[in-house]
């Protein structure tokens, strides 16, 4: 292969982090944008990675940072709304044996170890930064930036995000759509008895959780039914948050005494998206959440993201010519394993919207996590 490819990556998230560094150690020229100037350095309060992102992760070459930075576990705990255990269940390692089964970390800690791992890369990065416009020929994409200039390359990776302009922008129509809950998301100091997951379902709300991000750390969640934004104005987030978990016992009192800050509170409506048919127009080709998104319900959105840079990553260095062929190729071997993820988490949620009490949860997850234990 050719090291003079060029390759502009949109977006500095995971999927747009990792698809840099992978394209970068096969020698390939790439420029990194990023419309936010600080690179999300602060964003977010927690993420649950399971083995199969862990997996990922190994092979960026950043485990031994994250496994320092976060808090494995195996297991879920199942809860009454009053904090009593009904069940303990050991979670699959869907990355194998030599990776925990899931591990919790700060998000902001893990964008760091991306950066720094983008950096080290040699990766050209502008931050602050949007395309603005994308005009294509059979040979590659000149981009037209916000700032006024205009380059051209061989190929654009779209990790935009889940609002992802670049979808749009290369006529492609689809877009997330509520599924009709959200969820209210803080980080907080961490109880010493918290050493797993622990879900309550029903109570004030659908689900009220917590993962352990830490020696001293967690974030703690609780989902309810989507609101209009509008109506929850930012600074009463804290008190929002703070009433529905201070219907939950256990270890929630602890927890609920530390969510005193409202721009320490994220509220984010759950969305499903899947972009049908091919992720790719020409030589824009869209991942991670500019592709597909679901509800967190069995933590797999950072997965499927990383999961997606991989597998790109892998075909546009394997020797191959660029076109059609091998982006449909790209997206054939990512859609049915992403369809099964999206199509679960969601079902989930609607089990718990409908009131469902014949719903095989346990069932449902456990085929799930067992196929995702196959390489992607």
């Amino acid at each position: 292969m050719s090291t003079s490819r060029t390759v502009l990556v949109i977006g500095g998230g995971a999927a747009g982090s990792t698809v840099t560094v992978l394209l970068r150690r096969a020698g390939l020229a790439v420029e990194l944008i990023e419309a936010k100037d600080d690179w999300n350095a602060t964003a977010g309060s927690g993420i649950t990675l399971q083995g199969n992102a862990l997996r990922v992760l190994r092979e960026l070459g950043v485990w031994p940072r994250v496994k320092e930075s976060g808090f494995g576990f195996g297991s879920v705990g199942i809860t009454a709304p009053d904090g009593t255990v009904l069940h303990v269940a050991r979670d699959l390692r869907t990355g194998g044996d030599d990776l925990p089964a899931t591990l919790g970390m700060q998000r902001p800690r893990l964008q760091r170890i991306l950066v720094d791992a983008v950096r080290a890369s040699g990766a050209t990065v502008r931050l602050g930064t949007r395309a603005e416009a994308f005009e294509q020929d059979a040979d590659g994409v000149s981009v037209r930036f916000d700032d006024g200039t205009e380059s051209r390359y061989d190929l654009v990776v779209a990790a935009d995000g889940l609002g992802s302009a670049t979808r749009g922008a290369i006529g492609i129509a689809d877009r997330p759509e509520p599924t009709g809950m959200a969820i209210w998301r803080v980080a907080a100091p961490r109880p010493a008895g918290v050493v797993r997951t622990d879900l309550a379902y029903g109570g004030a709300a659908y689900i009220a959780g917590y993962c352990p991000t830490g020696d001293t750390t967690l974030y703690a969640y609780v989902v309810e039914a989507n609101r209009d934004r509008a109506s929850i104005p930012p600074e009463s987030y804290a008190d929002e948050m703070r009433r529905l978990t201070a219907a939950y016992g256990g270890f929630w009192p602890e927890i609920t005494e530390h969510i005193t800050d409202p721009a320490k509170v994220n509220y984010t409506w759950f969305d499903r998206l899947l972009v049908e048919g091919s992720w790719h127009r020409g030589r824009v080709v869209l991942a991670g959440d500019a592709a597909h998104c679901c509800p967190p319900t069995i933590a797999q959105g950072a997965a499927m993201s990383l999961e997606d840079s991989l597998v790109l990553a892998e075909l546009l260095t394997g020797g191959r010519p660029w076109g059609d062929d091998l982006f449909q190729a790209y997206y054939e071997r990512r859609v049915p394993r992403v369809r099964a993820v999206v199509e679960a988490s969601v079902q989930i949620g609607r089990w718990q919207l409908d009131g469902a009490r014949d719903a095989d949860v346990p069932g449902l997850m456990g085929r799930t996590m067992t196929m995702l234990r196959e390489l992607p």
